[in-house]
């Protein structure tokens, strides 16, 4: 007979919650910033464009705000039902940094964010510029405390373990600070900047290919390529340093994610390959030799040790971050590609007349979500089998008199939960966009082949492409 494990089962569902959660906080903190320069290039050119942007966009934002407020509302009761044991162990520490992050930036958010959505035209325009600069400094904020909980989780430092097995805080800019938290903390910022470019990318794309709200769709294009080429090549050097850094704080997570079993000195990387956990080996490897010590100890016969290393009970599922990890930096190499093929392109003047790259960024609209939940699989993944990583085990943080039965009907009834509403929430957002901007519904495009260019008509107005 099947048993419900409710360790295993506590695990898939909050892996499901926050895998829901994740999405919706980094796309705000994108659209928040990206929301804040188009009103400030509005108040700068008195483009209209930019406006109609805004009042497009800050529909979309308030729709994603939601729906990270309740998945995040829902994911925190779980420490309470399922992860006692580790909020009892580690709340001393956890707690305070998940309070601070509510003080200074949740707060700060929900202050202004009412500005921000019903004051257009109740305030003065600085006001509601400075609101939507606030929300989006709020974004970053909690961000900063979120990802410091989460950091000094993967690797932690500034306490100590009391008599009785409780962590006790000894120092908090340790903490904080912690040896990971810089590189995550960029590394996330940047992840969550990339995720919005290329949404906004790609409904700019197909808007172009649509023909419609033309000047619209080329500011969206435009501003999506210049953040594409310049931030996708950065976000590789900053997973680099992450990586060096992971290496030397959680050295079995790099054998994971290289799927390295024995240690090797000149170690090739794993381009593909069908890691097995029971054989301790790897089926149909496609490697390229040395590439792996070279990346992570910058020598081409560095040492790089391998998961042999470690016991069994003490690895990460080898699988799963093996392959997460490769589907995130895939789509990173292809989000560079399109950043720097977009931008050659802008400059021999037809990115926007280039419908290939306009379906190319459509293809890629998606991409940002995908990467950031495959990165969230290989820090999360890897991080096992503990929650705070050498000092924590995972089987000790879950709930005693946990039951199995219990935890299946309360996934079954977040499936179904989270189907309906996040499923009615993405419809939303994608009825706003098939909707249009409403400020340019008159919007035409016409041609006049005497001139051989395009126009476009805006009521009684026509403006050259």
């Amino acid at each position: 007979m099947f048993e419900l494990h409710p360790l295993l089962l506590a695990r898939i569902q909050f892996a499901f919650t926050i895998s829901f959660h994740i999405i919706f906080p980094a796309f705000t903190i994108g659209l928040a910033s990206f929301l804040a320069v188009v009103e400030g290039l509005w108040l700068k050119t008195h483009n209209n464009h930019f406006q109609d942007l805004y009042k497009f966009w800050i529909k979309i934002f308030a729709v994603a705000f939601g729906m990270g407020v309740v998945s995040g509302v829902v994911m925190s009761y779980q420490f309470g039902t399922n992860w006692s044991l580790f909020s009892d162990k580690v709340g001393n520490v956890i707690g305070p940094l998940l309070g601070f992050e509510v003080l200074t930036a949740f707060f700060l958010e929900a202050s202004f964010l009412g500005i921000m959505l019903f004051g257009w035209g109740r305030v003065s325009k600085k006001m509601h510029f400075s609101a939507t600069c606030i929300v989006a400094l709020g974004t970053i904020i909690s961000a900063f405390w979120i990802l410091s909980a989460n950091s000094w989780m993967q690797t932690p430092q500034g306490f100590e373990v009391l008599p009785d097995g409780r962590l006790y805080p000894t120092d908090w800019l340790k903490i904080i600070f912690n040896p990971s938290f810089p590189y995550r903390f960029i590394h996330m910022l940047t992840a969550a900047y990339l995720t919005t470019c290329f949404f906004i990318g790609g409904v700019g794309s197909f808007y172009l290919l649509k023909k419609k709200y033309i000047p619209h769709a080329r500011i969206m294009l435009g501003m999506a390529t210049l953040l594409a080429a310049i931030v996708s090549p950065l976000q590789l050097i900053i997973g680099d340093l992450h990586g060096l850094n992971t290496l030397k704080y959680q050295p079995a997570k790099i054998a994971a994610m290289e799927g390295i079993w024995d240690t090797e000195k000149g170690a090739g990387l794993r381009v593909f390959a069908w890691p097995d956990s029971k054989k301790e080996m790897n089926h149909f490897e496609l490697i390229i030799p040395k590439l792996s010590s070279l990346i992570l100890t910058h020598d081409l016969n560095g040492e790089v040790k391998g998961l042999k290393e470690w016991r069994v009970e003490d690895r990460p599922s080898v699988f799963l971050v093996f392959w997460s990890f490769r589907v995130m930096v895939g789509l990173g190499f292809l989000m560079i590609l399109m950043g720097l093929t977009s931008a050659l392109s802008y400059l021999r003047g037809n990115l926007f007349n280039n419908k290939y790259l306009h379906i190319g960024w459509i293809i890629m609209l998606p991409s940002g979500f995908i990467a950031l939940l495959a990165g969230w699989f290989v820090t999360e993944a890897g991080r096992q089998p503990f929650t705070v990583y050498g000092v924590v085990r995972t089987s000790h943080s879950v709930t005693p008199a946990l039951l199995g039965a219990q935890v299946a009907w309360s996934l079954l009834a977040f499936v179904i939960m989270y189907t309906f509403v996040f499923g009615a929430g993405g419809y939303y957002i994608c009825k706003l966009i098939a909707k249009g901007i409403p400020a340019a519904k008159d919007t035409e495009i016409f041609y006049d082949h005497s001139k051989g260019i395009a126009l476009v008509r805006h009521t009684s107005k026509k403006e050259v492409l």
